[in-house]
């Protein structure tokens, strides 16, 4: 049964103007992992934005505010992003799934949540 859908848009250089005028705003919205895994792409901007994307995404579908590290967007071996809940709270779904996009200037997410 689905619980939840969100979308959500996001200019690639809000996120890249956010991150220069305050470097601690990367440590306040994105995990270890995902920072880690942005920096080692080329236009790493595009994947912060996107990862963004996806927790404003999972907060529509949720219904509801959470902390911005509680949830993380990681990649399967196979390259898949998933929604990875990090404090251990239920929050009344079972399996997320999340579709990210980016070009030049926008990142896009999708998440849909099931119960």
């Amino acid at each position: 049964m689905i619980l939840g859908t969100g979308v959500d848009m996001i200019e690639v250089a809000r996120v890249q103007k956010a991150i220069e005028r305050n470097p601690r705003f990367v440590d306040k919205v994105f995990s270890p992992l995902e920072i880690t895994y942005c920096e080692g792409k080329k236009n790493h901007f595009q994947h912060l934005a996107a990862r963004f994307a996806a927790k404003e995404a999972f907060i529509k579908a949720l219904g509801r505010g959470v902390p911005w590290t509680s949830v993380e967007v990681v990649n399967l071996p196979s390259g898949q992003p998933t929604l990875s809940v990090r404090d251990g709270k239920d929050y009344g779904f079972s399996r997320a799934h999340v579709s990210l996009t980016h070009l030049a200037d926008h990142a896009i997410a999708v998440v849909v949540l099931e119960r």
